[in-house]
């Protein structure tokens, strides 16, 4: 096996841990609403799954480590697709926000200051601020 391969595969488990996460997000308040099942739906075609794969993370994503990336940046990108499922609805549940810190910290924020960084990314995601301005004020409020 070639380490293309190797680096393949491992990307995409890394894909697959944080879909599940998104669908610990969705699920966490007890139901899946329909705006949250079209950005699951978009999210899984972006994140390359299959139909299967999107199925069997979607019944139990419990079953899938966070598997964080090494790259700070890809971090932050987590991030900011973990605070568009919160907020998909509008609005960011205490039960969201609680689970958001805890994968926060699977994604290596600190916990130091990750209530701090999730507050923030819940603000930047309500007032639309495009992945780039997200990214940079992230990386301000966690002091990287």
């Amino acid at each position: 096996m070639a380490i293309l391969d190797l680096y393949s595969k491992g990307k995409h488990q890394q894909e697959i841990g944080h879909f599940a996460n998104i669908v610990k997000i969705a699920k966490v308040d007890g139901e899946i609403t329909d705006n949250e099942k079209e950005l699951l739906i978009r999210m899984g075609k972006n994140l390359n799954l299959t139909l299967d794969e999107f199925a069997v993370i979607l019944n139990n994503p419990e079953k899938f480590p966070i598997n964080a990336p090494v790259s700070y940046n890809d971090r932050i990108e987590r991030l900011h697709r973990l605070t568009k499922m919160i907020l998909v609805d509008g609005n960011a549940k205490l039960i969201e926000v609680q689970l958001m810190i805890k994968i926060a910290v699977g994604l290596h924020f600190s916990t130091d200051n990750v209530e701090k960084v999730c507050d923030e990314a819940i603000h930047l995601v309500l007032n639309e601020n495009s992945l780039e301005d997200f990214t940079e004020a992230i990386k301000k409020v966690h002091n990287f």
